[in-house]
């Protein structure tokens, strides 16, 4: 009979754990949570020290009482719970209910699922950490406080079904903030001139770039600006002034923090938020290999540390040396502007044995799992290898008093950049800057012949919509909450209709905009950005032991009472306005309107309730259905993402989440689709069978008139 009962959160770390214990050993799962706040009311006694009372979890009655049994039948109990603040509360929960004293020996923890790390933790038990347990606390309260004060106000001042939260509400304003500044934003001209140039005698063509003058850079403002220098340009002869070359060297990016795994993954593999981090806990739960049994391939996925173990570091530097050669490897420990703050205790995010190949492992996993895991691989082994070094050259051209530049970089030592080079966001560094092609080998005084002149118009831009990935980056460097809230949050901002994800950008809905201006004139502090991110470092002071979890949840209610008091009676009933359409109601003749229901947005007659008449809210594309010759609508899923389908569903359900065109593909006659990526718009055929694509209108409109900076 085993001794001791291991209890963790999940069936799959619990099966992968079985296979690293012996007989002695019991190992069960809690299923997440065993107690929590009563949902039907606050929960929170606010006279009595913010004294929570927390009930049993429904349905968790049966696994209760079957733990307690078996806890009966052992010598101890070990809570090996996830090592972070959410971690220890379930533990600590546990305590409350299997009668352990949580001052005892009972929590261990490790930071990834193999063999060795369960061992080590076996034999260093330690007690219940009360200030993790005490940080977790204070931020369930504040949050069941300001959810459970704050929402019922806008049912009663806005409408029913809406909700507010610490950190939900500044996502929502940080998104309603940049589609105020897109729209308030003037378009500025400007313009360029490349010079299409030939090193004599008979050289290679190079291009180079206006600058200025001697004195230094220029503008080209406008068309006229561009005329009056093409007019001095004319018949001047261009030669090399001065050529300078320099060795640039490009260091790789750290191993993924939660946040940087979660940015990465949208950039790259396309996945939400969600998604990865579902993937990602798969991955650390352990996966059945052949010929090793149940594993976990990545260490703990919820960590803001880039600090690597010394034993990861030996096997790293061991295994790049073995693969590309000695000068590829440079061990890093912590590498990272973050690595001075995180936690101590935490890793970063790598894989727990490097041997491990993704393709390798590839049959053993599914496809998302291998493309995650292949990601978390390559970061951590580009991480510890040599910096790519560049071989950069400008050259100076002069044309009278006129200059121009032509830059080149070539790849000297490709370091890092041999296995990963981190993608980027719109306007940010990453894939693509490694190199921009060589240039001839100029020197100063060469003579160069003009082939042609190239002005081009361009218009500044205004600063792009928000991507989940520029969002979580947004909200992490802001200091706003944490990496792994962030998925509930992107979901509930949407379920709520507080914002629509149109291209994969957010836009927020008018509703989002009128819940914005409310919180922002009437409780300034819940959608501040400096004042939540103070309060994100008060709960890092109560789990670092500096701060009393109660004095933190006390600063912040009692201004948040008085303020929500006068509230409920300064503000009216907001009235949302009324978006009519030129849908006729064909039941009383009315021009409908638009409602929002649970799943979106709805057409509905405004004679309600005499006239109850709906019907959905559909987009036309001007697309026909390949099946049946309906026509093509934009519709919205469950969680907001739009998506584009037959009209004539359910009979005919042909759908697809590319955007279709007008445009008919010339070889099969189905409709084009719009493809996006970041080298542009590609217009592709919809049916599968066919490999009918071509540039679409929107990329080569950027090289021209709609290209620009911002």
């Amino acid at each position: 009979m085993p001794r001791t009962l291991i209890i963790v959160e999940s069936p799959a770390k619990a099966k992968t754990i079985k296979k690293f214990v012996g007989r002695d050993y019991a190992v069960e799962a809690s299923m997440g949570h065993v107690r929590d706040l009563p949902k039907s009311q606050l929960g929170v006694d606010i006279d009595d020290h913010f004294t929570p009372h927390y009930i049993t979890i429904r349905g968790k009655g049966k696994l209760i009482e079957r733990l307690r049994q078996q806890a009966r039948q052992v010598d101890r109990v070990l809570l090996a719970t996830d090592p972070d603040r959410e971690g220890e509360a379930i533990s600590w929960h546990l305590c409350q209910l299997l009668d352990i004293d949580e001052s005892s020996p009972c929590r261990i923890v490790f930071h990834e699922i193999t063999r060795e790390a369960v061992r080590r933790a076996l034999k260093e038990p330690r007690p219940i950490d009360e200030n993790l347990v005490d940080a977790q606390q204070a931020r369930r309260v504040l949050d069941r406080l300001v959810g459970y004060k704050l929402s019922p106000l806008l049912w009663r001042k806005v409408r029913r079904g809406l909700s507010a939260g610490r950190v939900q509400s500044v996502a929502v304003r940080l998104i309603v903030d940049r589609e105020e500044e897109i729209e308030a934003f003037t378009p500025q001209e400007y313009w360029t001139l490349e010079a299409d140039l030939v090193r004599l005698p008979g050289g290679e063509t190079f291009t180079a770039r206006y600058y200025g003058d001697a004195e230094g850079k220029k503008e080209l403002p406008d068309r006229a600006a561009v005329d009056r220098l093409l007019a001095d340009l004319e018949g001047r002869p261009f030669s090399v002034l001065g050529v300078e070359r320099k060795e640039r060297k490009r260091n790789p990016a750290p191993p993924f923090t939660t946040s940087t795994l979660q940015q990465e993954a949208a950039r790259k593999l396309g996945f939400t938020v969600r998604r990865t981090m579902r993937i990602a806990q798969e991955l650390y739960e352990g996966i059945e290999l052949r010929g090793e049994g149940a594993v976990g391939l990545v260490t703990y996925i919820r960590t803001d540390s880039t600090r690597i173990a010394d034993q990861a570091l030996d096997e790293a530097a061991a295994y790049i040396a073995a693969r590309f050669g000695a000068e590829f490897s440079a061990p890093r420990k912590q590498a990272g502007r973050r690595a001075a703050q995180a936690q101590d205790a935490h890793e970063a995010i790598r894989p727990t044995s490097v041997a491990r190949e993704p393709d390798a492992i590839k049959d053993d996993l599914t496809p998302d799992q291998y493309k995650l895991y292949r990601l978390i691989w390559e970061r951590f082994v580009a991480s510890q290898m040599a910096p790519a070094v560049l071989d950069t050259v400008t050259a100076e051209i002069g044309a009278g008093p006129h200059r121009f530049r032509a830059t080149g970089s070539t790849v000297k030592f490709p370091g890092f950049m041999k296995l990963y080079v981190e993608g980027r966001d719109e306007g940010g560094e990453g894939e693509g800057d490694e190199a921009e092609g060589m240039l001839p080998d100029l020197a100063e005084g060469d003579a160069l012949a003009l082939k042609q002149l190239r002005p081009e118009q361009h218009f500044t831009q205004p600063p792009p919509r928000y991507t989940e990935a520029m969002l979580v980056r947004a909200l992490e460097e802001k200091g706003i909450g944490r990496p792994s809230t962030y998925a509930p949050i992107i979901e509930t901002i949407q379920e709520r209709g507080y914002v629509v994800k149109e291209d994969r950008r957010f836009r927020p809905t008018e509703l989002g905009r009128v819940v914005t201006a409310l919180l922002k004139e009437h409780f300034p502090d819940i959608v501040d950005v400096e004042f939540t991110a103070r309060m994100e470092a008060d709960l890092d002071r109560i789990e670092e032991g500096q701060r009393e979890w109660e004095d933190v949840v006390r600063e912040f209610y009692e201004p948040f009472s008085a303020t929500l008091a006068r509230a409920e009676r300064e503000i009216q009933r907001v009235a949302l306005p009324v978006e009519e359409t030129d849908e006729i109601c064909e039941k009383c003749g009315r021009r409908m309107v638009i409602k929002h229901g649970r799943y979106g947005r709805f057409l509905a007659c405004p004679g309600f309730p005499e006239c109850r008449n709906t019907r959905p809210l559909v987009e036309k594309t001007g697309a026909r259905c390949p099946r049946c010759g309906g026509e093509m609508v934009q519709r919205r899923s469950r969680k907001g993402r739009v998506f584009y389908g037959c009209s004539n569903y359910p009979e005919c359900d042909f759908t697809t989440w590319d955007r279709p065109t007008a445009e008919t593909c010339p070889e099969c006659g189905t409709f084009l689709v719009e493809k996006r990526s970041r080298q542009g718009v590609r217009l592709v055929c919809a049916n599968p069978q066919c490999t009918y694509q071509r540039e679409g209108a929107a990329e080569t409109a950027g090289a021209g008139a709609g290209a620009g900076r911002r």
